[in-house]
């Protein structure tokens, strides 16, 4: 036996050769990263409660992605833009000043609490001058 190889050159002879061995190496399934799914992850979606919406809000106020909160809480976008709105949860906004006061209070000169404020898709006809009435 070479120097060197040890039990290698057994294992190659056993396995039909080189050529049998890079076979056997080369069709080896590596597991590949998959990104899980928000519901793998956190469970199957659930209605949003008033906590959830006081939540919502501070992960707002401190800067988190959209994307993420929709991960974390398995719904649509436009639940969150409800909550934002006043539509769904009304107290929720000025329950959750109160505990982003208690919970991070030298942030607060240095965050916006406005509101949210929907920006219309349309442009209003009267915005928009004819470029055509004189022709």
């Amino acid at each position: 036996m070479p120097a060197g190889l040890g039990g290698a050159t057994i294992n190659l002879l056993f396995s039909g050769g080189m050529k049998g061995s890079m076979l056997f190496d080369s069709q080896v399934r590596v597991p590949r990263r998959v990104k899980a799914s928000p519901q793998a992850l956190f469970g199957p979606p659930r209605p949003l409660t008033e906590k959830d919406a006081v939540d919502i809000w501070i992960a707002r106020w401190l800067r988190i992605r959209r994307k993420d909160l929709l991960a974390r809480y398995g719904c649509d976008t436009r639940r969150l833009y409800e909550i934002w709105e006043g539509v769904r949860f009304p107290g929720s906004r000025e329950r959750a000043l109160r505990v982003f006061a208690e919970r991070h209070p030298r942030l607060i000169d240095r965050v916006d609490f406005g509101r949210h404020r929907r920006v219309p898709k349309g442009v209003p006809p009267d915005l928009q001058p004819s470029l055509f009435d004189d022709l």
